[in-house]
C-alpha cells in the first residue's frame, strides 16, 4: 500500500470523531464524577460501617453461593446446548439467554410467581418441606443465579464449541467412558472458559438488583446486597451510596481486567 493511501485510511472524519468523543465522554464522566464526589477523607471509617460491612459480607456470600449454583446447573446446561444433539436446541439457546434481555424486575416477577409460597411450585415446597424462599437470603441467591447463568452458560457453550472434539474421541477410543472423558479431557479444555464465564457470573449476581429486591426484598441485615443498600443510603446518607458505589466499580474494575486478555485481547 502506498504511503498516500497508508495516510488516507489512517485519518479519523470529523463526522464519527466528534460523536466517538461525545460517546467516551458520556460513558468516562459518570465514573469520573463518582471518584471526584466520593468522600476520601472518610472512607475508610464509611466503608468498615457495621451496615456497610453487613451488606458487602452478605453480597460476598450470596454472589458466591449463586455462582456455585450456576456452575452446577449451567455447565451441564452448556454441554447439551454444544454437544448433546437434541432437536430445538437453538429454541432451548433462545430461552437460557431470556433472563440477558428481560427486565430482572421482570425475572424477579416470574420467581415469584412460580417459587412463591403461593407459586406454582413455592405452594409445595412450603407445604411439603416447610421451605419458603422468598424474602430470604435463600431468595436472594436464586434470583442472583436466576439473571447470572446465562453468562456462564454462554462463555461454556461456546468454549465447548471451539474444543477440538478428536481429543474426545480418542479417549473414547481408549475405552474412557463419557463422564471419564467429561472430567479428564473435556473439562481441563474448556477450563479458560468455565473461568472467564465464573468470573463474569459472579460479577453479574453481585450486582444484581431488580430480581433481588421483588423475590427477596430488602430487609436490613438479612436481603439487603449492596446494590440495595446503595438505594437505600441515597435517601439516608449518600456518602455512604458513594463509597458503596466505589466498592461495586472496583469489583467491574478488576473483573475487565482479569478478562482483557480473553474478551479485549482478542478484538486487536
Amino acid at each position: 500500500m502506498s504511503r498516500r493511501g497508508r495516510s488516507t485510511s489512517g485519518r479519523l472524519p470529523l463526522v464519527l470523531l466528534l460523536p466517538a468523543l461525545l460517546g467516551l465522554a458520556f460513558l468516562l464522566v459518570p465514573l469520573v464524577g463518582l471518584l471526584i464526589k466520593a468522600p476520601w477523607s472518610t472512607l475508610p471509617e464509611r466503608l468498615f460501617s457495621a451496615d456497610v460491612w453487613q451488606a458487602l459480607r452478605l453480597s460476598l456470600v450470596c454472589a458466591t453461593a449463586a455462582t456455585a449454583l450456576c456452575l452446577l446447573l449451567g455447565v451441564p446446561l452448556a454441554w447439551l446446548l454444544a454437544r448433546g444433539g437434541l432437536p430445538g436446541r437453538s429454541v432451548i439457546r433462545a430461552f437460557v439467554t431470556v433472563p440477558l434481555v428481560l427486565p430482572p424486575v421482570v425475572g424477579g416477577v416470574a420467581l415469584l410467581l412460580v417459587l412463591g409460597r403461593r407459586g406454582l411450585v413455592g405452594q409445595h415446597l412450603d407445604t411439603w418441606f416447610g421451605i419458603s424462599l422468598p424474602f430470604t437470603p435463600a431468595g436472594v441467591v436464586v434470583a442472583e443465579a436466576f439473571v447470572a447463568m446465562p453468562f456462564l452458560v454462554i462463555s461454556v457453550e461456546g468454549a465447548l464449541r471451539a474444543a477440538d472434539p478428536r481429543y474426545e474421541e480418542a479417549a473414547a477410543t481408549l475405552g474412557a467412558g463419557r463422564w471419564l472423558t467429561f472430567r479428564r479431557v473435556t473439562l481441563p479444555s474448556i477450563a479458560p472458559g468455565v473461568v472467564a464465564g465464573t468470573v463474569l457470573c459472579w460479577a453479574r449476581a453481585l450486582g444484581e438488583f431488580g430480581a433481588t429486591i421483588t423475590f427477596a426484598g430488602n430487609f436490613p441485615g438479612r436481603t439487603t446486597t449492596m446494590p440495595l443498600a446503595v438505594y437505600l443510603a441515597l435517601e439516608t446518607d449518600p456518602d455512604v451510596a458513594v463509597v458503596l458505589s466505589l466498592v461495586l466499580l472496583l469489583v467491574s474494575v478488576v473483573v475487565l481486567a482479569s478478562l482483557r486478555e480473553r474478551w479485549i485481547g482478542g478484538l486487536r
